[in-house]
């Protein structure tokens, strides 16, 4: 089975075996397992509407398509985001803060002085 399709089916449920979901899915349990993982399933509406839509794919291509168009279309969206995040961060050079501290100081100095002269 395709790793891509375990992967999605990890999320839904932690404390269900990712297994037994594939079985679940390619109709391969009992009708008691079945019941059970349902009703497990049924904790969570999350969880169940996944299922659903898992069970809606009738081949297993399909969802290995849909996969990897969606892991590609994220890391393209992710990708655009880190750009921006990058590119929106104000990177300071250890010379510029110098030279801004410098200045400042000298700024001050400097009204130190006048104010000093203009009272003496």
């Amino acid at each position: 089975m395709n790793e891509d399709l375990k992967d999605i089916l990890s999320n839904l449920n932690p404390d269900i075996n990712q297994e037994t979901l594939l079985h679940y899915l390619q109709g391969k349990l009992s009708a008691t397992d079945q019941h059970e993982l349902e009703r497990q399933m049924m904790d969570n509406e999350f969880n169940t509407d996944a299922l659903e839509g898992l069970q809606q794919f009738k081949n297993n291509k399909n969802i290995s398509a849909l996969l990897e168009q969606l892991n590609t279309d994220l890391k393209k969206r992710t990708q655009k985001k880190k750009r921006l995040r990058e590119k929106l961060q104000l990177k300071l050079d250890a010379n510029l803060i110098i030279a801004i501290i410098i200045i400042l100081l000298l700024i001050i100095l400097s009204y130190l002085i006048i104010h000093k002269i203009s009272q003496g």
